[in-house]
């Protein structure tokens, strides 16, 4: 009960590194891992479901051919690898970006200070990115060319609609479902790739945090930052579930 009530409380204990309140040390970390793990969601889930379509819909052409093979090997690449191998050729050999970090100074304020994290935040979102958007391309591709064969979709062609209102009307909203579906259940897969993407680009977020805290067996921030995750897992997980009763009316008559 004791533990219950503290949970609710936010009250984690103490950090056995930094000895500050687990709860203030977690909640500087939030932040950053929302900025970095929420646009590569939105930037993956956007570029990946583009491909699958326009692969999907032209199945068997060379974009299609190209588009599939690219996303299976996004697909299979280790972030940690991906990103240490960006890091090299922009950050360390071509000299494009920062190498890692936040920001290069707390000076910076207004539009400069917003540039200056743009620039950090760009290899490790591009790094997510590439990781995760593979995935949506490929389910959404499997999802576009399943309802191709419907009946809906080949009365809509008998009936001398466009090929792209088809598409656009008929294909694509019964396709996205499932994609949709995979965007908020990734969450979680995501955040979990974000622990080691943070430690390659020193990015001070709760993967940062996460690796630092095993490193040094500290306990209450470890238990704290995954009972966050759960939550924030499980949270999303149910707003999909929800939501999904609005999208698709079959499952509200189930």
């Amino acid at each position: 009960m004791n533990y219950l009530g503290d949970t609710l409380r936010g009250e984690f204990g103490y950090s056995f590194i930094s000895g500050r309140p687990v709860i203030t040390v977690v909640s500087e970390k939030v932040w950053p891992t929302v900025l970095l793990v929420g646009l590569a969601t939105i930037l993956s889930t956007v570029i990946g479901i583009l491909i699958g379509i326009k692969g999907g819909w032209k199945r068997g052409s060379s974009f299609d051919t190209g588009s599939l093979l690219g996303s299976l090997t996004l697909y299979s690449m280790p972030e940690g690898w991906l990103g240490m191998i960006l890091l090299i050729t922009f950050a360390g050999t071509l000299g494009w970006f920062p190498a890692g970090g936040f920001e290069s100074s707390d000076q910076l304020t207004g539009f400069a200070h917003v540039m200056d994290v743009a620039k950090h935040l760009f290899l490790p979102c591009l790094t997510l990115t590439l990781g995760y958007l593979g995935e949506f391309a490929i389910i959404m591709r499997s999802s576009l060319l399943e309802v191709m064969d419907e009946e809906f979709v080949q009365t809509a062609r008998a009936k001398g609609v466009r090929d792209k209102d088809v598409r656009r009307r008929h294909a694509v909203p019964n396709a996205l479902l499932p994609t949709f579906t995979l965007a908020f259940y990734s969450v979680g897969f995501i955040l979990g790739g974000a622990v080691i993407i943070e430690e390659v680009y020193s990015w001070p977020g709760l993967g940062q945090l996460t690796y630092a805290a095993i490193e040094g067996s500290d306990y209450p921030v470890i238990q704290a930052v995954f009972l966050l995750s759960s939550a924030a897992v499980i949270l999303f997980n149910l707003i999909a579930d929800v939501l999904y009763g609005y999208l698709d009316p079959r499952v509200k008559e189930g």
